[in-house]
């Protein structure tokens, strides 16, 4: 049978689906975004195909186009439901909330949150990340059109969300005069972050590398967090 035969079989399906309730066709969906979860702690994202995630969930084909489009889409919710469980969102904005905090307060306790959750999850969710940024290399198309069907916000992006504004009012309150530009600052923290966080994950599931020692996330981000308050000239405990 030609392909396009079959996919127009497949759209037939969809429309003789019987109805079902809500809160089945969401654990449905559900249920394949942790199949394909699983399927890409145990490979790269770039290697995973549809009939990996069909073979995980024990469904056929016609089943699983039912609720998706294809790999991609289903790639969409996973990176929505991993936004969801990387905690460190919600703690980020709890502290963007809090009153009274000094600028070396903010920024030693915004680096500690990332840092913990960051080790927390560098065999699961910051794997998948880190997979995501090679697909994004090398097929940076198909990873645009995967990130437009995302709901909720990145963890680097809630830092510039919620805690930078504040940093830059904090430190400007205390007096301070910033070695550059809020913007250069930016970028530093931005390619800082994402340095730290390539070097963590390549520790956690391929040994020490290049580098010949081993890099823990806590204490990478509080190195971090002193280079930071040096950048906006306040002052760090020797």
């Amino acid at each position: 049978m030609k392909l396009v035969s079959f996919l127009l079989l497949i759209k037939k399906g969809v429309k003789r689906m019987p109805k079902v309730s809500k809160e089945y066709y969401e654990k449905k969906k559900e249920m394949i975004v942790e199949a394909a979860y699983r399927v890409c702690l145990k490979k790269p994202v770039e290697m995973v195909t549809i009939s990996d995630v069909i073979a995980e969930t024990g469904m056929s084909m016609g089943a699983i186009y039912r609720y998706y489009e294809g790999l991609d889409d289903i790639l969409s919710d996973m990176v929505t439901m991993m936004r969801k469980e990387y905690d460190s969102y919600e703690r980020i904005e709890e502290l963007s909330r809090e009153k009274g905090l000094t600028f070396e307060e903010i920024t030693y306790r915004a680096c500690d949150i990332i840092g913990e959750v960051m080790e927390e999850h560098l065999m699961d969710i910051q794997k998948i990340n880190f997979d995501f940024g090679s697909l994004a290399v090398n097929n940076p198309e198909r990873m645009t059109k995967i990130m437009a069907g995302t709901n909720g916000i990145g963890k680097t992006e809630s830092i510039g969300i919620y805690i930078f504004p504040k940093m830059v009012e904090a430190a400007k309150k205390q007096g301070y005069r910033m070695k550059g530009t809020p913007e250069e600052i930016g970028i530093f923290i931005s390619t800082a972050f994402s340095g730290i966080e390539k070097v963590c994950i390549l520790n956690a599931n391929y040994g020490t590398g290049s580098l010949g020692m081993k890099v823990e996330p806590r204490a990478a981000f509080r190195t971090l967090a002193k280079s930071i308050i040096l950048l906006f000239g306040g002052k760090i405990d020797e």
